[in-house]
């Protein structure tokens, strides 16, 4: 497939799944090719929702939260695993707030849906004036059965030529979104605790305004993710992912190729299917990647300085890759997440996605203030 056509075909996702190359690669030769073969140059499509608001938590909202104590930690990469945008480690301090003890399920979603009756960014025609504004000049115009409603679908293909080119497992069906995952033949029958996916920043940002809270901030999602322990590389700790039983919904075999599934999920779990963090936060690791509020920037821990009290990010997005798209923050890995390719549940492991992308392996969780 060319280019062009991937250009076109493909949904926009800034995040396909995180990369890693080889270990006996040079590691400063890893860390930029980590991330340069995550993103393709892929168009944004819709508007977003820019109020960002905070939402102070009441009892109604409370259930199903986990309240995390404030406190101070160092946050970023403490090890030689990180990616060049983990780095520096440094000082922040956070007040105490509320968090989803699991992600959003599709039974939370439906019900969001029904009350409203909000229409996902998957399940609406791409908007080719939108799309125009992020793209080269001059950039024709695609035919209109390559404009329709669709999402990306990973698909496990028997034979790989390398791991730079996500094309060869991901495909774009039409059809698919959050109540069809896979397409218009699958459906969430008998999933109602597996978290919701296929939606974009701006979905789980509507559905947050609805039950009255919002987005973590990347600070308040790693500190959570901690649980309390200090230069963790896990939310249990530092004992490897696949040692002793199984912690998380990962990848166990040769990525994309071959699942083991040691941890007996080949898809997505159900909330809860692991044990919690010290915090009494489940999935922490793997399963979904989860939207944070932040705009991503790779140079942001670079700018701050001594202890940062609370922060919530940059005021904007600059993704150098891809300077006209708007990025946000992702965090947690997913159930695609392989050592020998992506080490996403790591705790201080960060992607990035443009706010309107919605992709199979991609959720949320909610937070409040205390």
């Amino acid at each position: 497939m060319n280019k062009l056509k991937i250009f076109f075909c493909l949904p926009v996702i800034a995040l396909i799944t995180c990369c890693k190359e080889p270990k006996e690669q040079e590691a400063s030769k890893r860390k930029q090719d980590s991330l340069a073969s995550c993103e393709k140059n892929l168009p944004s499509r819709f508007g977003t929702i820019r109020d960002t608001a905070n939402f102070a938590v009441n009892q109604a909202t409370r259930d199903g939260m986990v309240l995390i104590p404030a406190g101070t930690f160092e946050m970023g990469a403490s090890d030689q695993e990180g990616r060049e945008d983990e780095y520096p480690k440094h000082q922040v301090r956070l007040n105490a707030f509320w968090m989803d003890a699991t992600e959003v399920t599709n039974a939370s979603f439906a019900k969001f849906v029904a009350a409203t009756g909000y229409v996902t960014t998957a399940e609406r025609k791409p908007n080719w004036e939108e799309m125009a504004k992020q793209l080269p000049p001059g950039t024709p115009k695609p035919p209109d059965s390559i404009l329709v409603a669709a999402s990306l679908v990973f698909y496990q293909p028997k034979t790989i030529y390398g791991l730079n080119d996500a094309s060869q497992w991901w495909r774009w069906v039409k059809g698919a979104s959050w109540k069809h995952p896979k397409g218009l033949n699958s459906n969430i029958n008998g999933k109602d605790r597996e978290p919701v996916v296929q939606v974009s920043w701006d979905d789980a940002m509507a559905y947050c305004k609805w039950v009255g809270k919002r987005l973590p901030t990347e600070a308040e999602w790693e500190y959570a993710a901690r649980g309390g322990l200090k230069n963790g590389k896990y939310p249990w700790g530092n004992e490897d992912i696949e040692t002793a039983s199984p912690k998380a919904n990962t990848w166990q075999g040769s990525f994309p190729v071959t699942n083991t599934v040691w941890d007996k999920f080949s898809g997505l779990a159900r909330v809860k299917s692991f044990k919690p963090n010290a915090y009494g936060l489940y999935d922490m690791a793997g399963n979904v990647w989860e939207w944070c509020s932040d705009w991503y920037r790779p140079d942001y821990y670079k700018t701050l300085k001594g202890i940062t009290s609370n922060p919530k990010g940059p005021g904007d997005s600059y993704d150098p890759m891809e300077p006209t798209i708007p990025k946000k923050v992702v965090r947690g890995g997913s159930f695609m997440c392989n050592a020998s390719y992506c080490k996403g549940y790591r705790v201080t492991s960060r992607m990035k996605t443009s706010i309107d992308t919605g992709l199979e392996h991609t959720g949320f969780r909610c937070v409040a203030d205390n």
